[in-house]
C-alpha cells in the first residue's frame, strides 16, 4: 500500500503564489510517475503537472510557464509551484502515484484546497 499526504493548499489572492507538498510512504518501489490533478464542481479531475522516474515533465496547457513540479527522491516528496495564481486555478489538488508491480497501481492522495481569490 502507498500512502500520499498533501499539504500546503490555502487561499491566495491573485497573481500570488503557493506551493503544493506531496510525500509518499508506504510500498514505493517501482514508481512509474507522480503528479497533481485538480478538480472544481461538477466537472471531471485534470491532470495539472506530472513527472517520471527519469525526471520528465508534463504540464497542461494551462499552467505552463506559471506552475513548475519537481521531486526530492530522498524524502520521496513531490512539490507544485504554483505562481501567478488566477481565479480559474481555484480547485481541489490531488497528488497521484503511479506504480509498478507486476501491473500499473495508481493512488490518490486526500485532496487539498486552492482557492484564488481576491
Amino acid at each position: 500500500q502507498v500512502q500520499l499526504v498533501e499539504s500546503g493548499g490555502g487561499l491566495v489572492q491573485p497573481g500570488g503564489s503557493l506551493r503544493l507538498s506531496c510525500a509518499a510512504s508506504g510500498s514505493i518501489i517501482g514508481i512509474l510517475a507522480m503528479g497533481w490533478y485538480r478538480q472544481t464542481p461538477g466537472k471531471q479531475r485534470e491532470l495539472v503537472a506530472s513527472i517520471g522516474s527519469g525526471g520528465s515533465t508534463n504540464y497542461a496547457d494551462s499552467v505552463k510557464g506559471r506552475f513548475t513540479i519537481s521531486r526530492d527522491n530522498a524524502k520521496n516528496t513531490v512539490y507544485l509551484q504554483m505562481n501567478s495564481l488566477k481565479p480559474e486555478d481555484t480547485a481541489v489538488y490531488y497528488c497521484n502515484l503511479v506504480k509498478w508491480d507486476a501491473k500499473t497501481y495508481d493512488y490518490w492522495g486526500q485532496g487539498t484546497q486552492v482557492t484564488v481569490s481576491s
